[in-house]
């Protein structure tokens, strides 16, 4: 309750981070904000080209298939990057001026939200290309990206927290997602692995399948999300985000000594 009452009490510096977030994500470049939907178009496209035999096995509407898991997974990746290393990017203003420091990792949540809902459109247009009809279950992607965000968000803190103190973080970080990003099926299908096999086990229980599974069923299959994966995402946010704040709460009083 006290970190919802700092946000709504600093709320017009929040609303100033992510508006700089989202600019300072791409300064400089000349197609800006396009680049939130082109560079996880773009990693489609090599996957599409490179693992078509490999990874699709005959599925219909690969392409499709790889766009719904792609735009969760950025939403996750991006999210994390930034949030791990937010508070020493912002070391200056940490040292010098008081404010709720949460506002930072948030800020690169809600940054990263903002993108995926712009993504949410392009998915939609995809699944018509390829004839994919759509039904009125596809509303329930910005409640899947809220449900996500929590997740996020709660990684977010302790990460960042973490990463002040230990200089490994952002290298362990990026090592984790990495698998993670295998760990998901983004590229392949579950339906590969026996059911009953320890890996396909593993991954059924990750979370961010359990996202890019429910962002599935609204697009491609057109019926609602499983209310189970919802959830189970969205409990496993709220122990996270308390946890967190807690681990994040700890933490904060050396920020200064420790930068």
């Amino acid at each position: 309750m006290k970190s919802i009452r700092e946000f709504y009490e600093y709320r017009e510096l929040l609303k100033t981070n992510v508006r700089k977030d989202i600019r300072g994500r791409y300064k400089g470049s000349f197609l800006g904000v396009l680049w939130t939907f082109l560079t996880p178009l773009l990693q489609v496209l090599v996957y599409y080209i490179v693992f078509p035999y490999l990874m699709a096995g005959g599925m219909p509407n690969f392409l499709v298939y790889l766009i719904t898991g792609i735009f969760p997974w950025n939403f996750f990746q991006t999210s994390i990057v930034g949030a791990t290393g937010c508070i020493k990017a912002n070391e200056g203003v940490v040292k010098k001026v008081y404010f709720p420091r949460k506002i930072l990792v948030l800020s690169q949540i809600l940054s990263g939200l903002v993108n995926y809902f712009i993504s949410i459109p392009i998915m939609l247009i995809f699944c018509v290309v390829f004839h994919i009809p759509l039904t009125w279950n596809v509303l329930w992607l910005p409640v899947i990206g809220l449900v996500e965000a929590l997740f996020i968000y709660g990684c977010g803190l302790i990460l960042a927290a973490i990463n002040v103190y230990v200089q490994d973080v952002a290298n362990i970080v990026q090592f984790l997602l990495n698998l993670a990003f295998y760990g998901t099926p983004i590229v392949y299908s579950l339906s590969l692995f026996p059911s009953k096999n320890i890996l396909a086990v593993m991954i059924r229980l990750n979370p961010l399948t359990m996202i890019v599974d429910m962002t599935r069923a609204v697009t491609m299959d057109g019926i609602l999300p499983s209310f189970t994966q919802m959830g189970i995402v969205f409990a496993l946010g709220v122990v996270i985000t308390v946890f967190g704040t807690w681990v994040f709460d700890k933490l904060q009083k050396g920020f200064a000594e420790e930068l």
